[in-house]
């Protein structure tokens, strides 16, 4: 299991779990067909799912259709548990680029089933992520810029002011649910533009001042 490296640190933490949400922002879940959610959608993908910028992203056999969602992922720094929206901030250690990547043929014959959808989420090398920027050098994590290129053609351009959760209330309401740990990665959700990749691919995530991701699909 690859552990988050902090930037400009030696450091090295393990995450125990990656928690994601749904629908966290308007025109993606419009895109999607989806209803607006009136309170955080949450899935896991394990921790085995991690890589690092550069490389590879692995086509799983099993699946027809991959699709890339570009996120901002807040890492946790200190153990939580019913963190109130005040206090959420000092849980924080910082913020990484994230890449969520899908077998959406996959999650969308589960749904049909009314089966859960992990296995679409949870391929090893399904969760690409950045460095660790600490949040000290992050002055509004709900004001970022947020794009993603596939084959150096522009595919989402978008803020984190478009999310409909903050990010206090995500870990508050997560927190409620289960113990926050220090490394455990929160993947915020994606802005729309959503869509397939395929074996050849190159992806580039960037998130102003957060961090970088470069990451090719075989």
């Amino acid at each position: 299991m690859k552990p988050l490296i902090i930037r400009d640190t030696n450091e090295k933490i393990y995450p125990t779990k990656i928690i994601c949400l749904a629908r966290t922002y308007r025109k993606h879940a419009e895109e999607m067909g989806s209803e607006l959610p009136t309170e955080p959608i949450l899935f896991l993908k394990p921790p085995s799912a991690v890589i690092y910028s550069s490389d590879y992203i692995v086509f799983p056999e099993i699946s027809k259709e991959i699709h890339y969602e570009g996120e901002l992922a807040v890492i946790i720094g200190k153990n939580g548990k019913n963190i109130p929206k005040d206090e959420a901030f000092s849980h924080i250690l910082g913020y990484s680029a994230f890449l969520d990547i899908t077998a959406r043929d996959l999650q969308s014959y589960a749904k049909s089933k009314g089966y859960p959808w992990s296995i679409s989420k949870g391929f090893d090398t399904f969760a690409p992520i950045s460095e660790v920027t600490k949040k000290e050098e992050i002055e509004d994590p709900h004001n970022l810029n947020i794009k993603l290129w596939v084959n150096d053609k522009i595919k989402q351009n978008s803020n984190t002011k478009y999310m409909i959760f903050t990010i206090d209330q995500i870990i508050e309401y997560v927190s409620e649910i289960m113990t926050l740990e220090r490394g455990d990665i929160i993947a915020t959700g994606t802005p729309e533009g959503v869509g397939k990749i395929k074996k050849g691919d190159r992806i580039i995530l960037e998130i102003d001042k957060v961090g970088r991701l470069e990451n090719c699909v075989t």
